[in-house]
């Protein structure tokens, strides 16, 4: 296994002293594992900005000289172009390094940047709002990337009740039936974008969903109700948040408290219980969800309405059965069983 200081070493041989200082700095190879700006190494050497990128772009020619020169360095490039060529000249950033480090001993991610910007064998695309950092062959390898992402950011829009009913892999499925492309490959161009996004739950979708990334208390506090599936208490629901870590800030449980009480979506259904108004709980005194389940399903007996009442809001049954006896608003008939007294 070829030794990255043996490589570095090999590819700066001949630059002058400025030349291989500025090398070094700007891509850490100097043992601080992190490029510098050209702007901080200019301020260090006392000259401008842009003579340290004339530097740079100087001692880059020497060094692309050496590395076509060098059948080490050339053998461990193709390695890595390769690869990336098997993601389909598109791979993360992350990968990359890893896998770099199992055939170039001390490899680290300023060193494979380095060996990229210096060979153009393959060449890193920098973070920004859409992508994670990453490294690709060709312009048509980037270009195809960026379009298959583009096309399946579009086609997610329309379908985001489709992705959590049928699950977003289903709906990837459906949609490489379109394309003439293989799913590893999709699969790693999916991987650099950043509108693809995984919540702590392991649901996948676009990182403008609510349901995916939680950006707001009660978007967390939703997402936490919908995963959980029954009612939890206002301090639990600060737990199960703050387990999940889905940014970092830390929920308090007054905040979350209040975050119920002011949402429609959330239903008080016990003391300090809260459940989801789409799972089937609904608002109101005891004396109002007995006459909505009455209205609803018609004649019960004691033991069904009790059954059908605490599927909605969670009451003692002492509560039902004296609300049922008021015969101001409920009335039993015959066989037992209690409708709604019309007025």
């Amino acid at each position: 296994m070829a030794s990255i200081a043996k490589l570095v070493t090999t590819a700066v041989a001949g630059l002058n002293p400025r030349q291989k200082e500025v090398i070094f700095a700007r891509f850490g190879l100097d043992g601080r594992g992190k490029g510098q700006t050209l702007a901080a190494i200019g301020d260090s050497l006392h000259v401008t900005r842009e003579r340290v990128r004339q530097i740079e772009n100087g001692a880059i020619v020497v060094i692309k000289r050496n590395i076509g020169h060098s059948a080490e360095l050339a053998a461990a490039l193709e390695k890595i172009r390769k690869f990336i060529a098997g993601k389909g000249g598109v791979a993360k950033k992350t990968d990359v390094v890893r896998y770099a480090a199992t055939i170039i001993g001390g490899a680290k991610e300023n060193h494979i940047d380095f060996l990229a910007d210096a060979s153009d064998v393959f060449h890193l695309y920098r973070e920004d709002d859409a992508f994670h950092p990453f490294y690709y062959i060709t312009d048509k390898d980037l270009k195809n990337a960026k379009m298959f992402v583009e096309g399946w950011v579009a086609f997610l829009k329309g379908r985001k009740e489709r992705v959590f009913t049928e699950s977003y892999e289903v709906q990837l499925a459906g949609f490489l039936k379109t394309k003439t492309i293989e799913r590893t490959i999709a699969e790693s161009y999916l991987s650099v974008s950043k509108h693809i996004h995984e919540n702590p739950y392991g649901d996948k979708g676009l990182r403008d969903w609510p349901e995916i990334s939680p950006s707001t208390v009660r978007d967390k506090i939703y997402l936490v109700l919908k995963k959980h599936g029954e009612p939890l208490h206002f301090e639990d629901i600060a737990t199960h948040i703050n387990r999940a870590k889905f940014d970092g800030e830390k929920a308090l449980a007054p905040t979350v408290h209040n975050e119920l009480i002011k949402d429609e979506r959330f239903v008080l259904v016990g003391r300090g219980l809260y459940g989801l108004k789409e799972h089937g709980y609904e608002p109101g005194t005891a004396r109002e969800v007995i006459a909505r389940v009455l209205k609803t399903r018609g004649a019960m007996d004691t033991s069904e309405v009790m059954d059908a009442v605490n599927r909605q809001r969670f009451f003692k049954p002492n509560t039902i059965l004296i609300n049922l006896q008021n015969r101001n608003y409920f009335e039993r008939m015959p066989d037992g069983k209690y409708r709604v007294r019309e007025s």
